[in-house]
């Protein structure tokens, strides 16, 4: 991960892991649907605030990604918001096609432990 850009007053704030990054929660900004779970380290988030597209970092890859660059599933950045501990962002979004990489809408749909609904 490289040097950020990151407003000094915004990075102080953060609570990261012990790996530097923080979890952020992608949510479709109209209809609250929870679409995706990725990292971001004080760059990415840097990226996600200036650009308006989300930038994640990959752990597996280890490098960043631009939701949408390879897929065209793109996320429009309407809001981020830190949590009252200051170690979680949701990123409210507008999603372009399928937020998950298995091409489901969200990736939140296929493994469901417990529902109310009938």
């Amino acid at each position: 991960m490289s040097t950020t850009s990151l407003d000094p007053a915004i990075a102080a704030r953060l609570k990261r892991s012990a790996d530097g990054l923080v979890p952020a929660i992608a949510q479709q900004y109209d209809t609250g649907e929870v679409l995706m779970l990725g990292w971001m380290d004080d760059e990415a988030l840097h990226r996600t605030l200036t650009t308006g597209r989300c930038t994640y970092w990959s752990r597996s890859r280890r490098e960043y990604w631009v939701k949408g660059d390879t897929s065209g599933h793109i996320q429009h950045v309407k809001s981020v918001a830190l949590d009252c501990d200051a170690d979680t962002l949701l990123v409210k979004v507008d999603q372009v096609g399928a937020a998950c990489h298995t091409g489901a809408r969200t990736c939140f749909d296929a493994d469901v432990l417990l529902s109310d609904a009938e």
